[in-house]
């Protein structure tokens, strides 16, 4: 006999149990009968992990117990069946009476074979023993009630596997194209496994899809068992359909963004093949522009005459205007308070302007006064051509630094250009001009930069505050500056940062993918065209910190005044590695040891080189790390803490 996949679910109960008479088997009518009755259930014996189980009513007196289901020597397969057990799942939850109990452990039995069958184990079996004494006992209920109050109820599932049956036959019937039916990837002679039989049939649907048949249909397959050969054959039955191809696009919920902007970005066209992945690679390209909370797209449910069908985008925007604030803290630079205020989509073309106040330099080590820092920021996107933005930047700052005195005043303005999935660039003009004291002397500077940055990106993240597990990040910048009224000499800043993350579960090492990370970190940095006194002190190089080395105050490793007073340099380099460890579900610990050198000498890798070492702890959230790192050097600097704490949001890179 032959059935097709029942759509039961396992979270309102029982399994299905739908009998069907095995080929060759001479006494299928003298026993319970397998049959097809739960064939091919891996996806219900997942609703039974995530869905909600039904809970029965409580009892007025309910029986505690404890539940062990033995194990099978199938990792995949205990941690299913432990899933799917309501035994398991409802134990602390939804505590019931004798009477239940029994009936909850009943329904198990089917449910944990439900499992076995759908991992091919079509003659395994499950019994369950309720404090010593079987289900089928006789007054089993009354047993459990005389257990003394408040004395738990050991129940014991054993697991028998029986043999692992295989595919026979597999067919499909319908004008397939060969290269859908290459993708279909299931062949006679495989362990009858459900999900990897669904999976096959949904590889052919994806295949077909994306050979322009819009409409196409795989239906779960027709199986067949045969019980003394230990096979199962499958037929899959597939309608294609017409070939389609890109129709009209209507777009809807589209209220403060620009319909024609919207259209100029759209990567689909129409004319094009009708496939799957296009559709979702220009529904994603769309939602990075940051002004969609989410954005559905689905396909017409008829093919026109003509052979289109028409597409529909549905898009949720965010909020026009959106208020942020943040606070860091550091031994050295101390507490900083940060306000945010952003207009997503200041012209209807997802232009985004971000006007920032911020106050610093409470009670830090490193710094003697209070400052500030006010900016405003506007990006234009997609400037004269797709995946190219404009940014206008203008600040003004004021610093009170162990180093030096500052108060400036910025502008600039950047082309920005994504040149693929992993490679972008820009290229820009700056303006400074600031107010310099420095050991007692103090200095007026103008200056004009021409800023280039190359980055490389694998990491997959598009937000600096999320969490990367794995890839690289590269930056290769150039700034020729010139400078006007003053001794500086034209200069040049070349600087080189780089960071890779190694996931630890790759090679068997770590507790789960993306939760034991090896970070590493590495910086180089040049001035050429003029010395150490021929540049203004915020254009030099310092050492220490969150962004160097940890351990040591801001700005504290490098060249040094008589004072001890920090000069800065003109040559920088600093590495770190810092392991990473996920603990629990939202918290997290980290090591870390940093180390680097600042010297006059124009070239890398020369001067002293400091070491500083530290741990750390994190708090995840939706938005990023909270991060909490203190540190020590491990190497002395005159005027240095003891230690640093580094307080923020995001890991420290």
């Amino acid at each position: 006999m032959a059935g097709r996949l029942p759509g039961a679910d396992l979270s309102s109960g029982a399994a299905p149990r739908v009998p069907a008479a095995r080929s060759g088997d001479s006494d299928s009518m003298d026993r319970p009968q397998h049959g097809i009755r739960t064939l091919f259930l891996a996806l219900l014996a997942a609703a039974a992990l995530s869905g909600a189980p039904a809970r029965p009513a409580r009892a007025a007196d309910p029986q505690p117990y404890t539940v062990t289901i033995a194990t099978s020597g199938d990792t995949a397969l205990d941690t299913a069946l432990n899933g799917a057990s309501q035994l398991v799942a409802l134990r602390q939850t939804a505590p019931v009476g004798p009477f239940a109990l029994v009936l909850r452990a009943k329904q198990d039995v089917d449910r944990l074979e439900t499992v076995l069958q759908s991992f091919g184990y079509y003659d395994g079996t499950a019994a369950i023993r309720l404090d010593g004494h079987s289900l089928d006992e006789v007054g089993l209920a009354d047993l459990i009630d005389k257990v003394p109050k408040g004395k738990d109820v050991a129940i014991k599932v054993s697991i028998t596997r029986g043999p692992l049956f295989h595919l026979g036959r597999v067919t499909i019937v319908g004008a397939v194209p060969a290269d859908a039916r290459a993708k279909f990837g299931l062949e006679p002679g495989q362990p009858a496994v459900a999900d990897a039989v669904l999976a096959a049939g949904a590889r052919l649907l994806s295949a077909l899809q994306e050979d322009g048949y819009a409409l196409a249909s795989v239906p779960p397959p027709v199986a067949v068992e045969d019980a003394k050969a230990r096979l199962i054959n499958v037929t899959f039955t597939v309608m294609t359909g017409r070939r389609a191809t890109i129709g009209p696009i209507e777009f809807l919920g589209l209220k403060g963004v620009n319909e024609s902007f919207v259209r100029r970005r759209l990567l689909l066209h129409p004319g094009e093949l009708y496939q799957p992945s296009k559709i979702e690679e220009a529904r994603q390209d769309l939602n990075s522009l940051g002004v969609f909370s989410g954005i559905s797209v689905r396909a017409g449910t008829q093919i026109a005459p003509d052979g289109r069908i028409p597409i529909i985008f549905d898009f949720q925007e965010r909020p026009k205007y959106t208020v942020g604030a943040t606070v860091a803290y550091s031994t050295d630079l101390g507490a900083s308070l940060a306000t945010t205020w952003t207009d997503r989509n200041l012209f209807g073309n997802g232009e985004q302007l971000k006007l920032s106040a911020a106050g610093t330099g409470l009670a830090g080590s490193a710094v003697q006064g209070l400052g500030y820092d006010l900016s405003a920021q506007l990006i234009k996107p997609d400037f004269l051509t797709r995946d190219q933005s404009l940014e206008f930047d203008v600040a003004a700052l004021r610093q009170d630094l162990e180093a030096y005195d500052q108060t400036a005043i910025t502008a600039g303005v950047s082309l920005h250009r994504k040149f693929s999935d992993v490679w972008s660039g820009s290229i820009g003009i700056s303006g400074e001009r600031e107010r310099i004291e420095q050991e007692g002397v103090t200095r007026d500077y103008t200056l004009l930069g021409l800023p280039m940055t190359v980055k490389y990106d694998t990491t997959g993240l598009s937000d600096p505050l999320q969490d990367p597990t794995k890839g690289v990040r590269a930056a290769l910048t150039a700034t020729p500056t010139l400078s006007f009224g003053s001794h500086t000499n034209p200069f040049a800043i070349l600087q080189a940062s780089g960071s890779t993350y190694i996931d630890l579960n790759r090679f068997g090492l770590g507790s789960g993918p993306g939760r034991s990370v090896l970070a590493l970190r590495a910086l180089v940095g040049s001035v050429q065209g003029a010395s150490q006194f021929e540049i203004p002190p915020d254009q030099r190089f310092y050492g220490g910190g969150t962004a160097t080395v940890r351990g040591f105050k801001y700005q504290s490793i490098g060249p040094r005044f008589p004072d001890d007073n920090p000069i800065g340099g003109t040559a920088v380099d600093a590495g770190t590695v810092e392991f990473r460890q996920r603990l629990f579900k939202n918290f997290g610990t980290a090591v870390f040891v940093d180390a680097g050198q600042v010297s006059a000498a124009n070239t890398p890798f020369s001067g002293a080189v400091e070491i500083g070492a530290g741990v750390g702890v994190r708090y995840y959230t939706p938005i990023g790390p909270i991060r909490a790192d203190i540190a020590v050097p491990l190497t002395r600097v005159p005027g240095n803490d003891a230690f640093e704490l580094y307080l923020g949001l995001g890991q420290a890179f």
